[in-house]
């Protein structure tokens, strides 16, 4: 049996970390869908169609556009991996810390969706303290974090950074 997975995430911005995750889950899984959360209450840097043309970009540069699909996704995940007829929830899990957010979100997908499955990865060391919102506060204050995340997507947080800077000289105290 084929099973589809989705590896579900805001990716406010994709890392490299999240890059790691979608290449062994296509070890894994025939089929993957990168299901890019709007998720408003993170009030995310990118918008959903910038988030999801960069990871499908990124996509398309490591050669796996023809088994991994990029879909943004404004439902409860249950009901997205159902749209997806997908069995498998694909979750990272950078470090102890994450294990109990993690356990309870498994266990409510369970009680929700009890024949969709959740499957804990781990990225390769050298990406287990790289997150999206590190990244972020980092690359605002000026630190270099070209290790951290893709050419592209470097130079679209840049850009990003310079309008949410622009932005900060135009507020009055």
């Amino acid at each position: 049996m084929e099973l589809t997975a989705i590896y579900p995430g805001t990716f406010d911005p994709l890392t490299n970390g999240h890059l790691d995750l979608i290449k062994r889950a296509r070890r894994l899984f025939k089929n993957v869908v990168v299901g890019v959360a709007a998720n408003p209450r993170k009030k995310p840097l990118f918008s959903l169609e910038e988030r999801v043309h960069l990871i499908q970009q990124e996509v398309i540069n490591l050669g796996l556009d023809s088994s991994v699909k990029v879909v943004g996704f404004e439902c409860l995940l249950v009901d997205f991996a159902r749209q997806c007829n997908a069995r498998v929830l694909i979750r990272g899990m950078r470090a102890v810390s994450d294990f109990e957010f993690e356990f309870q979100l498994a266990s409510m997908n369970r009680a929700l969706a009890p024949d969709v499955e959740s499957v804990f990865l781990m990225p390769g060391e050298s990406f287990s303290f790289v997150s999206s919102t590190l990244v972020k506060e980092v690359g605002k204050l000026g630190g270099d974090i070209s290790r951290f995340v893709s050419p592209p997507v470097n130079e679209a947080l840049q850009r990003k950074i310079a309008e949410w800077k622009a932005g900060q000289d135009s507020i009055q105290i």
